[in-house]
């Protein structure tokens, strides 16, 4: 990578520019969705704990929604499980849902937990079943316009978030696994950008920032690399049929959260140092940014 993303950068750094929007998010909620290379690799893993705390020492409110999906199939593969996936889902049997609910909750949450909890006494780890969190209803995937059981796979219709809404007041930075409880007394495995789609309309957040491991939503993929920068709420409709299963759901996720009142989605390049603060505080957001398809005239202008 190029100079500029390699070199160290704090909230500080970042604020003093003139940022004139900036007193607009103090005490907005962020719903971030951490997942693809920063959950694996140890530097990008710390520098992400980092920009949690920096986004909370800078007045916001952070909320953690994060997946898991290297560490799930290791795990599969370790106790010799099937690892498959249909149109960017994963098929959720019941010992596969017995082994999600167990990674996510017992390892990829306690490491990130204990990751922001170098800063100080912040974080506190939940599911989307605690307290009934998160309700879910199973979800079928779609192949060729065909639908196709994926089995413990659930797509949110309820968030209960007085429970995350709680901890915000008291100065805490929550982070949520993405399981939720289903209306039929099940259990399921939720896409982690879903959930946090869900999440951040539920909580009236400011802004939702996804992580992913490409630069951003490719304007004409496979055969370009150019990324889109920005585009609106309709733009984005009329380009999801289309798009790979990988981005998908993020790209849905945006989607339904700009419908639904958050101002403004990222899905960002999580291989670059810091890539939570630069999509939020810097003038350019390493990524895709999906806004409304009316945005406020000298509403926040970073892009």
């Amino acid at each position: 990578m190029g100079t500029p993303v390699d070199q160290e950068v704090t909230a500080a750094d970042l604020l003093a520019g003139d940022l004139p929007w900036l007193e607009e998010l103090q005490g907005r909620t962020v719903v971030v969705k951490f997942g693809g290379n920063a959950m694996v690799d140890p530097s990008l893993h710390r520098t992400f704990a980092q920009d949690v705390v920096e986004l909370w020492h800078a007045g916001l409110r952070p909320v953690v929604v994060h997946g898991g999906g290297p560490q799930i199939s290791a795990m599969l593969d370790r106790l010799d499980l099937e690892v498959r996936f249909e149109a960017g889902l994963r098929v959720t049997t019941p010992e596969t849902m017995d082994v999600v609910r167990m990674v996510l909750t017992g390892q990829v949450q306690r490491e990130l937990v204990g990751a922001i909890n170098a800063h100080g006494p912040f974080a506190v780890g939940l599911s989307g079943e605690d307290a009934h969190t998160m309700t879910a209803v199973r979800r079928p995937a779609w192949v060729d316009g065909q639908p196709v059981d994926i089995g413990l796979v659930g797509d949110i219709v309820s968030v209960d978030a007085e429970t995350v809404r709680a901890l915000l007041e008291q100065g805490r930075i929550p982070v949520v696994s993405p399981i939720a409880r289903g209306t039929d007394g099940e259990v399921y495995n939720v896409n982690a950008d879903l959930a946090a789609s869900a999440l951040a309309v539920a909580l009236g957040a400011e802004r939702l920032v996804m992580l992913t491991d490409v630069e951003g939503l490719y304007a004409d993929w496979p055969h370009s690399t150019e990324v889109i920068e920005r585009l609106t709420a309709t733009e984005l409709d009329g380009l999801l049929p289309d798009l790979a299963s990988g981005m998908l759901p993020k790209m849905e996720g945006c989607l339904r959260a700009v419908r639904s009142g958050v101002a403004r989605a990222h899905v960002l390049d999580g291989r670059v140092p810091h890539a939570v603060l630069r999509g939020v505080f810097g003038d350019r957001s390493p990524g895709t940014t999906v806004v409304p398809d009316t945005v406020p005239v000298g509403e926040g202008a970073v892009v």
